[in-house]
């Protein structure tokens, strides 16, 4: 149950850290900058210690998935990125693979 704890705070440094990227202004703004770094760092000690008890194919996957989809939610409500259906059925595709992984006894 730790593991998924752990993976949980890795995807919310992650998301934080890549909703900080566009405020860096390519990181010439140093506050903005230094919260991607520490949201990043942050975020890979914490999938560390998840692949200590999740096989680290699946728990990637989980990462980089769920991610993804928060990304793509913030993007489309706090920062005027347009919606479109592709981008919803991609989303859910992505979301859809990271269920089949989990029920199909990957760990």
């Amino acid at each position: 149950m730790m593991a998924y704890l752990f993976l949980l705070g890795a995807i919310s440094a992650e998301v934080i850290g890549t909703s900080l990227l566009k405020a860096t202004d390519g990181f010439t703004r140093l506050w903005p900058t230094l919260g991607v770094v520490v949201a990043y760092v942050l975020s890979f000690g914490l999938l560390s210690l998840t692949v200590k008890d999740i096989p680290v194919g699946v728990a990637y996957a989980i990462w980089s998935g769920l991610g993804t989809a928060a990304i793509m939610a913030i993007g489309a409500a706090f920062l005027g990125e347009p919606l479109s259906v592709a981008k919803v059925v991609g989303a859910g595709l992505v979301i859809a693979g990271v269920v089949v992984l989990n029920l199909g006894g990957a760990h």
